[in-house]
Order: structure tokens, then sequence, then C-alpha cells
């Protein structure tokens, strides 16, 4: 949907429904995204943020396949505007824990990956379209120390890709990396730090130059014009992030936040053996569940909600967050809470002065939610969470 008032565009993400080939990405556009757009925006375009495995990408190279695309796109009066290129692989009904971030951008595999994708965006939007494809944090934590400098030169490369393609095209398509609990950028600060030093320096800048034969000066305002973040509400308020405070930290760094994604996690105000009981309920073996716990020693982090939950893990008396994005909608659960207030404060901001031309809501685990909180179809839960959001920004 377009907001009024030039609030940007607010969407939901595919990455919710199957989408590993084309047959399941056809059947999720055709299906439960076709019951959203009727139900919020029957007589108007509707804005839709895609997501295509690697798998997808490859199908949709084939002129037949991409054709069909397009139709379905135009037939059902979808704006693909949006892209989230973080789940390489498969995302749903197996094991993705850690290897969701895998290839990370250390590996050619993602800047390939990467490029196609906005290859593709670019051959789906009308010329003068501005585009955002989000992608994962560098790496997970473990995998990113001292791969800084490999990271950022692949990061640049790919906005050579796309100051090229947009010579060519007219379309621009926006690199927006996620910060993400116990990931190479974690927190905002963090995020601000690596664009910094590493991909707005005049380094880079004389490296995109480089790549694309612009000049220096040129190349300086190239590269916040191709590269930026995806802020992650979930992820920000799991790392207790101040939601004023963490956007003058990007605006002081010169970030722009290319894509703002819509999301709420499970909050525990005070630890306890209950809390730890309920929260074995959401300790599925499919996504990784990231817990920060805040307590006199101050911040400490575990990678999964299993680790958390184990002996000598997160203590009792401590608040504990969790990434786990649950609708958006509740602000509270059965045995806890949820960030909602977070994401209410973004949202209050954002409607002062808007933080993203792009606004997505992803609440991708409807299919692992414990019984009772999908609240109807998936269809029906998409509608109610875009419905609320766009109450909140009237």
């Amino acid at each position: 949907m377009i907001l009024p008032g030039g609030l940007g565009a607010l969407t939901y993400c595919l990455n919710i429904h199957p989408t590993q080939s084309w047959e399941e990405a056809r059947a999720a556009l055709t299906g439960p995204a076709r019951a959203v757009k009727g139900a919020l925006s029957p007589d108007a375009p509707f804005v839709i943020g895609l997501r295509f495995s690697a798998e997808t990408t490859a199908e949709l190279a084939e002129p037949r396949k991409c054709a069909e695309l397009k139709a379905i796109l135009a037939d059902e009066g979808f704006l693909p505007i949006t892209m989230n290129g973080f789940p390489y692989g498969p995302f749903h009904g197996e094991r993705v824990k850690e290897e969701v971030y895998l290839p990370d951008w250390r590996a050619e595999e993602r800047l390939g990956y990467t490029t196609a994708l906005a290859d593709l965006m670019a051959e789906i939007n009308p010329e003068g379209s501005f585009l955002s494809l989000s992608t994962v944090p560098g790496a997970f934590r473990p995998n990113g120390a001292g791969a800084e400098s490999a990271m950022a030169d692949m990061l640049l490369r790919a906005a050579a890709h796309l100051v090229k393609l947009e010579a060519e095209t007219g379309r621009r398509v926006a690199l927006a990396l996620e910060p993400e609990p116990c990931c190479f950028l974690e927190t905002i600060e963090e995020s601000a730090t690596f664009f910094r030093a590493h991909l707005f320096s005049d380094a880079a800048a004389a490296r995109l130059a480089a790549l694309t034969g612009r000049s220096r000066a040129e190349a300086t305002d190239l590269l916040p014009r191709h590269l930026g973040l995806c802020y992650d509400v979930c992820h920000a308020a799991v790392e207790f992030e101040d939601a004023a405070q963490s956007l003058a930290i990007l605006r002081e760094a010169g970030v722009p936040v290319h894509k703002l994604q819509l999301s709420s996690a499970l909050r525990i105000p005070s630890g306890s053996p209950e809390a730890r009981a309920a929260l074995a309920a959401f300790d599925d073996g499919v996504y990784l569940h990231q817990l920060i716990a805040r307590g006199p020693r101050g911040l400490r982090r575990f990678a999964d909600l299993g680790e958390a939950l184990a002996p000598g893990g997160a203590a009792d008396g401590e608040e504990w967050r969790v990434h786990f994005h649950v609708p958006v909608f509740l602000e509270t659960l059965p045995a806890f809470g949820t960030t909602q207030s977070f994401l209410a404060d973004i949202l209050a901001l954002h409607r002062a002065a808007p933080i993203s031309p792009h606004l997505e809501v992803e609440t991708y685990t409807w299919s692992v939610l414990p019984p009772g909180l999908a609240a109807g179809s998936v269809d029906q839960a998409v509608t109610r969470e875009l419905t609320w959001v766009k109450e909140r920004l009237a």
C-alpha cells in the first residue's frame, strides 16, 4: 500500500510463505498474497515484498518463467519494489538456524545471488523505480572476525554492479544490510562504525570509482545511494536499542535506512522458572532464536533459545528478549509480553519524520508459532498486521 503523507510504501514479505521453487513462489503470489491484497487494496495496486531463493532466481532467468512472473504481477496488481535477499536456500520446513547466513558476504556465491536478484528487480519494475534489496549482516558473528575488509570489498563490488545497473536501466536498487543479534553487524552502533570505516570511507570511494569508471566525488555520492541499512525493529528491540537514539546514530553516520522491517519479539520482564517452561514451546528446530538478557552484569547474549534455557544460561530476575517474530498486533502473550511498544515508538518516529521509503511486515514464524497465536489463516493474520500498522501511521 502507498501510504498518504509521504510515509512510503507498506507491504509484507513473501518469505512468510514457502518460495524455494518458482512453483511455490507462484502459489504464494496467486494464493495468500492475492487474498491479502483483496482484503486491503482490492481496487488499487498493492506493494508486495518478494523473496526468491537462489533456486527460484535461477529458474526465473529462463525467459518463459520470467514472463510468467511479470504476467502474474500485472494481473494481480502487485508492485514488487522490495526484495528480501537474506535467505539463500530453504527457509521453511527444515532446519535453518545459523545456516541462514550462508553463503555470507565472504563468498562469491552471495555476491552472484545478490546481483542476480537486483537484475531481476530491474527487469520487473518500470524505469525510474527505487527498489530495496535486504541482505545478511555480513556473516554470523563467529565467521565475521578478521573478514571485515574482504566482506567490505565484496559489498563494494555489489554496489558497483548496482551503479552500472541504474545507468543502463534507469532502475535504482539499494542494498540494505540487516543487523541481527549474534551477527557480524549486530547493534546499530556497530553498523554505523562499519559503514564509516569500510563502506563510506575515502578508500571505499576510491575503490568504487575504480570499479565503475566514475570520479572519486561521484563515487562518494553513489555509495549511500546504493548501500545502506535494513532496520529490523524486532532485532533492534532484542538488542535493547533506544529507538530515537539508534536512528540518530545512523543519521550522524550518514547511513540511510533503505528498508524498515516491522516485527515484534518476545519479551520476558523478569526471568523465572515459569517463564523458562513457557519459552520451551518456542524452541523450535527450524529457526535461530537468539536471546539477550539484561541484568546487573549488563547484556548477555545467547546464540539460540536452547542455549539460554540450559543450566548456566539466562538467569532468573533478568529481562529476557528473544528473537522470535510474533504477530505485531499482540501486546502480550499468555505467559509473557512482546516488544510491541518498541515497534509503536518506531512507527511514531516514522510518522513524525519518515525513516525509510519501504516498510515491510515480516512475521515469518507462522508455521512454528505455538497453537492459538496465529488467530486464523496466515493471510487473515497478515491482513490484521498490516491494518494494525496502518492505523498507527494514520
